[in-house]
């Protein structure tokens, strides 16, 4: 009898090559043959699944996104039973930055992506471009709430703050990787401007 295969999880193996290869040498220098290579399958079934590099790396730039919610989810739980919208907002920034080789991972790759994207039609055509908009929106919403909790500080604008610790996030998160600076230190100016925002 044949064997069964899964093949959510062979997408699923392959999407972690994907990303293994892009945290060693980048998104831009990654082709489908190394993706292959790493996953240790053909390049035809890498193929099969996924037609063209740009499919492919939508789908590994999604399964780095939900990867990066489940640390987002196991941080706000870390904070108790019911955290508030500082501690939940603290978790999303903080799992975005560079720590670990996972977070160093998808912070690489995201910003990598967005950087291609710009000279690169083929990618700025996947939807995964406006996916930042959903972290905006939360945050926002998150400020919002807190704005009507009497939580922040009097004349908040929720949306341009959300805006601003984002651009702040991602900013701090490249100068960590590049050595400019040391996560606690980055972690440091996310601390001070929540303590801005937050009375």
């Amino acid at each position: 009898m044949p064997k069964r295969v899964d093949h959510a999880e062979r997408r699923t193996e392959i999407a972690e090559a994907l990303l293994r290869v892009a945290g060693r040498r980048g998104l831009h220098a990654v082709g489908m043959r190394d993706v292959a290579a790493e996953a240790g399958v053909s390049l035809r079934l890498v193929q099969y699944y996924f037609e063209t590099k740009e499919k492919l790396l939508l789908h590994g730039l999604r399964h780095l996104t939900e990867r990066f919610g489940e640390r987002v989810t196991a941080r706000v739980r870390a904070a108790g039973d019911n955290p508030g919208p500082r501690a939940v907002i603290e978790a999303l920034l903080m799992a975005s930055l560079p720590t670990d080789e996972e977070s160093r991972t998808f912070h690489l790759v995201y910003t990598s992506y967005a950087v291609l994207s710009v000279t690169d039609e083929a990618l700025a055509d996947q939807p995964f471009i406006r996916d930042p908009d959903t972290a905006e929106n939360t945050v926002a919403e998150l400020l919002t709430q807190a704005q009507e909790s009497g939580l922040t500080r009097p004349g908040l604008d929720a949306r341009v703050e959300a805006i601003s610790l984002l651009a702040m996030s991602a900013g701090l998160g490249t100068s960590i990787l590049v050595g400019q600076r040391s996560p606690r230190s980055a972690a440091e100016v996310l601390e001070r401007h929540l303590d801005r925002i937050f009375q």
